[in-house]
């Protein structure tokens, strides 16, 4: 997979925790403070190039989750997007959490492909439920 570094050529590179992990990890590119309830975007340092037919899904880490309610917003990456990936972070917690240069801060997994973007049409199949809501089809 191809991955660019974008302006500071120390940033740290993703990795993975151990060979059967999942996502990999995102370092932030920067020192920030992120307040008790306030989202911020933490730049990576960097620009990726998913295989044909994947996109990237940026989660939580979950230690950081569990200890200071540190949670990741908006975290879908397209698969023809070339610019720094971001990191949307919101903290849940009671504390500042202090983010320092090179800390990592969520990780990101690839998803495989079957992703299905159909044409959309603004006709229904009419079907014996129709609009029948809650409790519709009994008790």
């Amino acid at each position: 997979m191809k991955l660019k570094r974008i302006g500071d050529h120390e940033l740290v590179m993703p990795t993975r925790g151990t060979e059967q992990a999942a996502g990999y990890d995102l370092s932030s590119a920067i020192d920030v403070n992120v307040f008790p309830g306030e989202r911020q975007v933490i730049p990576t340092g960097l620009a990726w190039q998913f295989p044909s037919g994947y996109c990237g899904q940026i989660w939580p880490r979950s230690g950081l989750a569990v200890r200071q309610g540190i949670d990741v917003l908006a975290g879908l990456i397209d698969n023809d997007y070339r610019g720094e990936v971001g990191v949307v972070l919101i903290n849940h917690g009671n504390d500042v959490f202090r983010v320092k240069k090179g800390d990592r801060i969520a990780q990101m997994v690839l998803v495989a492909p079957g992703i299905f973007t159909p044409e959309l049409s603004e006709v229904l199949d009419e079907t014996e439920r129709g609009a029948g809501g809650y409790g519709s089809t009994g008790v």
